[in-house]
């Protein structure tokens, strides 16, 4: 089989090189974006974003993160895994995306091309992400890709004065392939 997992119709994933700072810089100092993840944090310099992406790109175990391209080379997103436990067979991930791509299916096509590489490569049998309960945006995407909500804390994010819920979706490996084979 001649699969590139690394690339799809429209994006391209690849490692988080220096020159990448400035797009974390950027997403870091955007507050819809920054409390999607998990909170606004202090304001970073573009010099210690430099020095976390240094810390970041070494790879421990299963756990990495890419960057998104497009078509046009613009560096588009990022998306990571972590909690990976090989025994048990399962991950999650994080994902985010420029406002500027938002809606250009660029999301659906990052997860599909990680779930692919570590569901038929590297034989994880599930993935676990969790969204919170305000980011509507992301719920859709899970719901629309295929995911099954599996549970639901209840006020684990402050932000913005007020708590959310942790939303959890999985999917399994066979649910990916009959959808995605």
């Amino acid at each position: 089989m001649n699969l590139n997992y690394w690339k799809g119709e429209t994006i391209q994933l690849r490692a988080v090189e220096a020159r990448d700072a400035v797009a974390f810089y950027d997403w870091n100092h955007d507050a819809e974006i920054s409390r999607n993840i998990d909170a606004i944090h202090f304001p970073q310099s573009l010099e210690q974003v430099k020095q976390w992406i240094e810390r970041d790109s070494q790879i421990r175990s299963e756990k990495f993160r890419w960057i998104a391209e497009n078509k046009e080379g613009e560096v588009v997103g990022t998306i990571d895994t972590f909690s990976c436990f090989p025994r048990q067979g399962t991950f999650k991930y994080g994902i985010v995306l420029g406002r500027s791509h938002w809606g250009k299916g660029y999301a659906k096509e990052m997860i599909k091309l990680v779930l692919r590489y570590y569901f038929q490569e590297l034989g994880y049998q599930k993935v676990t992400p969790h969204v919170y309960s305000f980011n509507e945006r992301s719920i859709h995407l899970h719901e629309s890709l295929g995911f099954k909500r599996e549970g639901q804390l209840r006020n684990m994010l402050y932000t913005d004065g007020r708590y959310y819920d942790e939303i959890y979706f999985g999917m399994t490996r066979d649910e990916f392939n009959k959808l995605y084979g």
